[in-house]
């Protein structure tokens, strides 16, 4: 008899003894944080950036005089710029330009993401054709050996929404290519007697557009 109450017992122990560690392995039950906080955002983003995903294609901004921000907070007196372009910078990522991610005869938005925009701080002269001083999109159709840069008044736009009916002005300009390499989609302006090139290249395709001012 005492065999049979010590066995019961230590068989009621061995139960209790399993019970609490069961509840110890219950996972905690965690609670939501508020949809608003900065940590719930943090939470759901990748990389952890609450705010805005880090782009593919960053976005650049280009001036003529080249580099005028620098040359404005060195001499707070310097005329204003005369030309901005704002544009994003899509890559090869081994890729080829044509066949790979353009084509010939195709309008292309001179970029990625928000439309390309250029700004002509005063009147500018363009094979011959007065161009006011405004703020304007910009894209492109390709061709062979020369490209068609268009200038539209459909700013503020996202993609190829270019609307032809908006169209400002149109120029026909030499493309060369087996130029270096570039990875990265570039547009800049070099310094001419009398004004500036606007310069669009991409892989080995460089693309020239004289300014006067």
């Amino acid at each position: 008899m005492k065999i049979l109450q010590q066995s019961l017992l230590f068989l009621l122990l061995m139960i209790a003894f399993a019970c609490k560690e069961e509840k110890k392995d219950e996972p905690t039950e965690k609670k939501p944080l508020p949809a608003d906080t900065v940590a719930n955002l943090i939470q759901e983003m990748p990389g952890g950036n609450a705010y805005v995903q880090v782009d593919i294609s960053p976005m650049d901004m280009s001036y003529f005089p080249v580099d005028y921000p620098k040359i404005k907070m060195a001499n707070s007196s310097a005329p204003p710029p005369l030309a901005r372009v704002v544009y994003s910078r899509p890559h090869l990522q081994h890729r080829r330009l044509f066949a790979g991610i353009l084509k010939y005869e195709e309008p292309w938005r001179l970029g990625a993401n928000e439309s390309t925009e250029i700004e002509f701080y005063k009147e500018a002269t363009i094979q011959g054709k007065k161009v006011k001083a405004g703020r304007y999109i910009m894209y492109c159709i390709p061709h062979q050996d020369d490209w068609t840069i268009i200038l539209n008044n459909n700013t503020d736009t996202w993609g190829l929404k270019q609307d032809p009916a908006k169209d400002v002005e149109r120029f026909r300009v030499p493309a060369t290519s087996g130029n270096p390499q570039l990875e990265y989609f570039t547009i800049v302006f070099e310094k001419t007697k009398t004004g500036a090139d606007l310069v669009i290249g991409w892989d080995d395709v460089l693309v020239k557009m004289p300014i006067s001012f």
